[in-house]
């Protein structure tokens, strides 16, 4: 009896699906406990867990182990797991959202003691910190730059996971004198 052209097709085909398994390993993602146990975890080691991370805007933000588990999220999600980790690691986050004419708010997570911020869309670079000035307004004027757009206002805010709520700190409008920036003299 001969093996129909079609089913020795799908016998190779799960053959090499089991090979690339063995090869690979199995793929999981990555835990909240992995992230907060790494003693040496930094803002750039940080960011480099997440280079294989897909794209995907949610409506609401996800838990950690959800956005770890699926590798799927948006800006949102990194920003504040990030802010939520590196507090942990003894390092001073700020979760700062511009908004841009024509566009969605952008998340960024800034690291006061690198004078950077931590951008999702950046995560596929080796070199995903973003070096820039600590006032929202610095901040705003280069996230804006990165997708060639012009900002309108930008919060700095936090993030409680236990009570799903985010609270507006301080609003830079850009139309404003800086001069009068809630945030001027503070970083």
């Amino acid at each position: 009896m001969s093996i129909p052209p079609r089913s020795r097709w799908c016998q190779r085909l799960g053959l090499a699906s089991l090979v690339a398994v063995m090869l690979l390993g199995p793929l999981r993602g990555l835990t909240l406990n992995e992230l907060l146990s790494d003693p040496a975890l930094t803002p750039k080691k940080f960011a480099d867990q997440f280079e294989n991370f897909t794209y995907e805007f949610i409506g609401y933000v996800q838990e950690p182990e959800e956005f770890l588990r699926t590798r799927n999220g948006d800006c949102d999600d990194y920003a504040i797991l990030a802010a939520h980790v590196l507090a942990k690691k003894e390092f001073t986050p700020r979760l700062i959202h511009v908004r841009m004419v024509g566009r969605v708010a952008h998340a960024v997570c800034y690291i006061v003691e690198n004078r950077a911020y931590l951008d999702y869309n950046n995560r596929r670079y080796t070199f995903n910190l973003e070096r820039c000035g600590p006032s929202i307004r610095a901040i705003a004027s280069k996230v804006a730059r990165s997708f060639e757009g012009n900002w309108t206002s930008a919060s700095e805010f936090t993030y409680n996971y236990e009570t799903e709520v985010k609270n507006a700190l301080f609003t830079v409008v850009k139309t404003e004198p800086p001069g009068n920036d809630p945030d001027r003299g503070r970083y």
